[in-house]
């Protein structure tokens, strides 16, 4: 796993390593399930590997800035802002295609076209679940969008993403956009836009954070049950 960081984020890393003093004193007091919950917060087997982004020039250059690690071989980009229930999950959905397919796949979903111009819009293709894409926009106004089929924050990309990337020149806002490395890509390689199965929260703003606590807050097998009656006795206040 790479994560591409910027300033004053340390707590990321800290959150991913090992907490020895906790796991051994949960050990010691013969804690196996809260150990087991401890331990659970990182597959085993699985390295970390933290890269900085000493700039914020955009989702672009924080991709680009993973190439010494990724190499030559496809990689997929989860942002984290974007919060996906779904079974199996997303990115083991777009993974399975991108092994049927062999090309780049996008994550995407409608959105209402008054909120085009917080995406990179695609023109698909086709209606289907799964299309090609003719084109891509980052943030097109209402008028303009090609449609309403957003690219949310999950890719399985082609290493020849990072060939693009390297020769974009800033654009909107005067970042390095992966949504015109995209485009580039389109001109000599497949891209498929994927309507996946799952429910999307947007925790990059506060209503779709608080959404996202409330009803994954409702399936919690531990706390749910008294969540929602909770929740039922605040009704008389809403």
């Amino acid at each position: 796993m790479i994560f591409v960081t910027g300033r004053n984020k340390r707590a990321i890393e800290d959150h991913f390593d090992k907490a020895y003093e906790i796991e051994n004193e949960l050990a010691a007091k013969g804690k196996p399930a809260l150990l087991d919950l401890v331990q659970s917060v990182l597959p085993r087997g699985c390295r970390c590997i933290y890269i900085r982004q000493s700039e914020p020039l955009g989702l672009g250059h924080a991709v680009l800035c993973a190439q010494p690690v990724v190499g030559d071989e496809p990689f997929a980009v989860i942002l984290a802002d974007d919060l996906v229930a779904a079974s199996p999950p997303v990115m083991a959905q777009m993974a399975a295609l991108h092994r049927r397919e062999g090309c780049t796949i996008l994550g995407v979903e409608e959105v209402p076209r008054e909120q085009t111009g917080s995406y990179g819009i695609v023109s698909p293709e086709t209606p289907d679940g799964l299309t090609r894409v003719k084109a891509i926009v980052e943030k097109p106004a209402p008028e303009d969008a090609p449609s309403t089929l957003a690219v949310i924050g999950r890719y399985v990309l082609s290493e020849r993403i990072f060939h693009h990337l390297a020769a974009c020149k800033p654009g909107r806002g005067g970042e390095i956009q992966l949504t015109d490395g995209i485009s580039a890509l389109l001109t000599e390689e497949r891209v498929l836009a994927y309507r996946f199965s799952g429910r999307r929260y947007d925790c990059g703003s506060k209503l779709g954070y608080l959404k996202a606590m409330v009803e994954l807050g409702l399936e919690h097998a531990e706390v749910g049950k008294d969540f929602a009656e909770y929740l039922r006795a605040q009704r008389p206040r809403i």
